[in-house]
C-alpha cells in the first residue's frame, strides 16, 4: 500500500456498506487478518475508529465493495501515518465527554450507531464507536441509548482515576446534542410517556439527580462525536478530528 493515493478520510460519504449487493470477496482470510489489524490502530487512533469498526461488521461474508472500504482506510493511515494523539501537560482535572448516535444508519438492519469521547481536561483518554443492539424508535431513544453508554464508561474512568490518587475538580459533564434526551435526564413526568425504554437507560438519569452527572446540550456543529458515528465530508471530519486531538507528531522530538 506504499504507493496507494492519500486520501483526507477514512470512510467515503458517497456510499453505504450492506451485505447485500456486490460479488463475494475471494480473500476473506486477507479480509479478516487486515480488519484484525485496523482494529489494534483504533487503540490509538480515534480518527479510525468509525470506519474500522464498520468494516468489522462484514467479517463473515465480505464482498468486494467492503475490500475497497478497507483499502481506502489503509490508504488513509498510509499518508498520516506521522499522526496521532497529543496529549497536553498541565491540562485540568476536569472530566467531559460527548455522546452521539447516528439514528438507524445501518442500511441491512436500521440499528444505530453510539459514539462517545471522554476528555480529562483536554485530553481525550477513552472513545468508542459501536453499534446498537436494538431497532430505535425514534433518535431520542438511540441518543438516551448512547447517552447510557457513555454514562457507564464515563463512571468506570471516574473510579479508576480515584483509585490512582487522580481526582476531578467538578462534577463530570457529559454534552448530547439531542434536546429531548437532554431532557429525560432530568424531567420525570417525561419518563412516564417512554415506558419503551428500557429501565437500565435511566441509569443516566439516577446519576444525574445524584449529582454525580451533569448532562448538557451542545450544537450539531460543536459535536466531538460525531465523528465516531457516520462518515462525514473532509472539512467537517478534519475539523472534529483536531478537536479529537488527533495531530501530526513534529518530525524530531525535543532533545534529540
Amino acid at each position: 500500500m506504499g504507493s496507494c493515493g492519500p486520501v483526507s478520510t477514512p470512510a467515503s460519504t458517497s456510499s453505504k456498506l450492506s451485505t447485500t449487493g456486490g460479488r463475494p470477496f475471494h480473500g476473506q482470510t486477507l479480509y479478516r487478518s487486515t480488519v484484525g489489524a485496523l482494529q489494534y490502530l483504533t487503540f490509538t487512533r480515534p480518527d479510525t475508529t468509525y470506519a474500522v469498526n464498520k468494516v468489522s461488521q462484514f467479517m463473515h461474508c465480505p464482498m468486494d465493495s467492503h475490500w475497497v472500504a478497507v483499502k481506502r482506510i489503509l490508504c488513509y493511515v498510509n499518508a498520516t501515518s506521522s499522526h496521532g494523539l497529543f496529549f497536553s501537560r498541565g491540562s485540568s482535572a476536569l472530566l467531559h465527554g460527548y455522546s452521539d448516535s447516528d439514528w438507524g444508519g445501518d442500511v441491512d438492519d436500521r440499528k444505530s450507531t453510539t459514539g462517545f469521547a471522554i476528555f480529562l481536561g483536554s485530553n481525550l483518554i477513552s472513545w468508542a464507536s459501536r453499534k446498537q443492539k436494538a431497532i430505535s424508535w425514534s433518535s431520542t431513544y438511540a441518543e438516551y441509548h448512547a447517552l447510557a453508554a457513555a454514562t457507564s464508561e464515563m463512571t468506570w474512568v471516574e473510579l479508576l482515576l480515584r483509585e490512582i490518587g487522580c481526582f476531578t475538580t467538578s462534577i463530570p459533564i457529559l454534552w448530547c446534542d439531542n434536546l429531548s434526551a437532554t431532557y429525560l435526564t432530568a424531567n420525570p413526568i417525561f419518563h412516564s410517556r417512554t415506558k419503551y425504554m428500557e429501565i437500565d437507560f435511566h441509569f443516566v438519569r439516577y446519576k444525574v439527580c445524584d449529582k454525580s452527572l451533569s448532562v448538557r446540550y451542545v450544537s450539531s456543529h460543536d459535536q466531538v462525536a460525531d465523528a465516531l458515528t457516520k462518515p462525514l465530508s473532509k472539512v467537517r471530519f478534519l475539523d472534529l478530528k483536531c478537536k479529537l486531538t488527533v495531530v501530526p507528531h513534529p518530525a524530531q522530538l525535543e532533545g534529540e
